[in-house]
């Protein structure tokens, strides 16, 4: 149990600082701007409502927690 932890929290670990690069370096520049997030700014009000990206992190998460799960 102790090893699959410790390996799972290593995974994770790289998993944060790729997602950390990427960000840094731009390459993510496009989440956020998809076709379906709502984006609305008049004056002192913006409303930001990222649909579309929130449905791609979540079907990203399960199909990753899903890989670990049939693995741990």
């Amino acid at each position: 149990m102790d090893r699959s932890l410790g390996l799972l929290v290593v995974i994770g670990g790289v998993f944060v600082i790729v997602i950390g690069l990427l960000i840094y370096s731009g390459g993510l520049g496009w989440f956020g701007r998809l076709p379906g997030d709502i984006r609305y700014e008049s004056g002192n009000v913006r409303v930001y409502v990222p649909i579309v990206s929130m449905l791609l992190v979540s079907l990203a998460l399960t199909l990753l927690f899903n890989v670990l799960r049939r693995f741990f």
